[in-house]
């Protein structure tokens, strides 16, 4: 059975070859414009799913960066406080030494040293109750706004701040004040008060050497446990650096058009649309006008 061709089949023919071509050209044009492979879920459920898996695991990845970040901050304020508390006691430790030197010693250099060293303890309490971002970084979760009252009482919590690097990672960013500066009675601070009113009484201060290098030594303890959470970070902040950039290329790799690849089926997409325009023109050119002629 041979099928009739009518100037209707040709027509309707034509019209749904370029609708075709037309609408493989918007297509391409909107990928290259948008350089986004998926516009809609529809247009790829699998590649939709795989790509909100990633962004998931890319937000993540984002907040266990801030929590570094902070982290670092932290330990970068508890390192500086420590080692000027650090330097501090040395100072202390000095003017210890001389004040013990009863024999070479006037009553006024005497009370010149025992100036210092309230100088001195005013700059310690000052290292004791630094801050970052409004929270001091001796006295844990506590929101008492001090480490240390003008008591020496230490008002932290013992609940140590701390910061989520990866999914089983936690890390302790703060320092424990009352193991560095000790409280009460017992603290540096009180330490060197008796030694002031030693000096000022005549009585030797040699005796509290021994009490100034316990203190320093607690204090070097400190710093070393935080030198070591320091280096945990920085292990962290490279790894979710890694991972970070690793999240992005898959992401990439879900999302993202190869923009020259799309321009390469762009330029083939136009030359076809334009051929069929062409050849429907031809094709479609003789109308009952032109056997009429």
């Amino acid at each position: 059975m041979v099928n009739r061709v009518t100037s209707q089949t040709m027509m309707a023919t034509s019209q749904r070859n370029l609708q075709s071509s037309a609408a493989q050209l918007a297509r391409v044009q909107a990928l290259a414009s948008s350089q986004q492979k998926i516009s809609k879920p529809s247009d790829d459920p699998s590649g939709t799913a795989d790509s909100l898996r990633v962004r998931v695991d890319q937000a993540a990845t984002a907040q266990y960066g801030r929590n570094i970040d902070d982290g670092n901050a932290w330990l970068t304020t508890v390192d500086a406080a420590l080692s000027s508390t650090t330097d501090i006691l040395r100072r202390v430790r000095d003017l210890t030494v001389q004040g013990a030197n009863d024999g070479a010693l006037s009553p006024a250099a005497k009370e010149a040293i025992a100036k210092e060293l309230e100088g001195l303890k005013t700059d310690l309490l000052g290292q004791a109750n630094t801050k970052y971002a409004g929270r001091t970084v001796f006295a844990g979760t506590s929101d008492a706004g001090v480490a240390f009252d003008s008591s020496y009482t230490f008002t932290g919590t013992g609940t140590p701040v701390t910061r989520r690097l990866d999914g089983s990672t936690t890390v302790r960013v703060d320092a424990d004040g009352a193991a560095v500066f000790g409280t009460g009675p017992g603290s540096v601070f009180a330490l060197v008060d008796n030694i002031v009113a030693d000096l000022r009484s005549g009585v030797n201060v040699g005796p509290q050497l021994a009490t100034i290098d316990t203190h320093m030594n607690a204090a070097l303890s400190q710093q070393s446990a935080i030198g070591a959470n320091q280096a945990q970070v920085n292990k962290a902040e490279a790894t979710n650096l890694q991972q970070s950039n690793a999240l992005e290329a898959q992401r990439s790799s879900i999302e993202d058009v190869d923009l020259s690849q799309v321009v390469l089926q762009l330029k083939q997409q136009e030359v076809t649309y334009q051929s069929a325009l062409a050849v429907t023109s031809r094709t479609l050119q003789p109308t009952l006008m032109d056997f009429l002629r």
